[in-house]
């Protein structure tokens, strides 16, 4: 089947959609003819992924709201179904992380990123649930650290497992309205604040991090937004609850760079 990528008339919901793989995604359906919607938690970077989906000549919207707070997230619906219609692509991608050895952790720490990552993307679902078009895409961002145990990132893993459980339970729970939820867990994508967050210090050029990849070079964030837009065409029609690497084949090998992160910064100075 021949497959375009066309998303004219479509409504879409990009949460932390204002920078990095999230902002990829929602450029990817602005220049493929759909309304596009961002929030995230600082004016600025609302303002300016305004500016630059707007370019594409179709309908943009830009909110500030907090993933943590369930409320401010239930108005960003709100306003997109009173403007626009019921939302046919939702992707919930705000997260936090950080590098830290679990019995160094703060429970503050640790709250915060379960807060970001977990319960925020409970809130995105459940505030957005009922105003999703029949047939609607809804895709939540996860990571590796989800299926595979990594040192320094307890906070991140419980939180991601907790992720790709609720994808799972909701795509079970959702598929009897005709609704699909799947995740992709991006691995070391280029130009990301994960990336330089998670490779090593002595290592600016991540030349660590990119030979543990099978195909040798770190993905791009139009890569990431590529196999969102499959997930929410027909070519997708029969696919949810599934949640897919897209890391060059290193779900594994492509791992221990963070744990090189993690043993070069248990190594500093303090």
């Amino acid at each position: 089947m021949d497959v375009q990528f066309d998303f004219s008339g479509r409504r879409v919901v990009v949460f932390g959609g204002t920078s990095g793989i999230n902002l990829a995604i929602a450029e990817a359906f602005a220049a493929r003819g759909a309304a596009v919607a961002v929030a995230s938690r600082k004016r600025s970077n609302v303002d300016a992924a305004v500016e630059r989906l707007g370019v594409h000549g179709n309908p943009v919207r830009g909110f500030v709201a907090d993933v943590r707070d369930m409320e401010s997230v239930a108005e960003v619906f709100e306003a997109v179904r009173s403007e626009w219609g019921p939302v046919d692509v939702l992707v919930s991608g705000a997260a936090g992380n950080f590098l830290a050895e679990a019995n160094e952790l703060s429970s503050n720490g640790f709250k915060v990123v379960v807060d970001i990552d977990l319960n925020g993307t409970f809130h995105v679902m459940r505030a957005g649930f009922e105003h999703l078009a029949p047939g609607a895409s809804v895709i939540n961002i996860t990571a590796p650290q989800a299926m595979i145990p990594v040192r320094y990132q307890a906070h991140v893993c419980a939180a991601k497992a907790g992720v790709d459980q609720l994808t799972r339970v909701l795509a079970l729970e959702w598929g009897g309205k005709g609704v699909r939820v799947n995740a992709i867990a991006p691995g070391p994508i280029a130009g990301t604040e994960g990336l330089a967050r998670l490779s090593p210090g002595d290592d600016p050029n991540g030349d660590r991090s990119v030979r543990s990849v099978p195909l040798g070079r770190f993905g791009t964030t139009e890569e990431i937004a590529d196999l969102a837009m499959f997930l929410s065409s027909s070519a997708a029609a029969y696919v949810s609850g599934a949640v897919i690497p897209c890391d060059g084949g290193g779900s594994f090998e492509s791992l221990r760079a963070i744990e090189e992160a993690g043993r070069f910064l248990a190594s500093a100075p303090r």
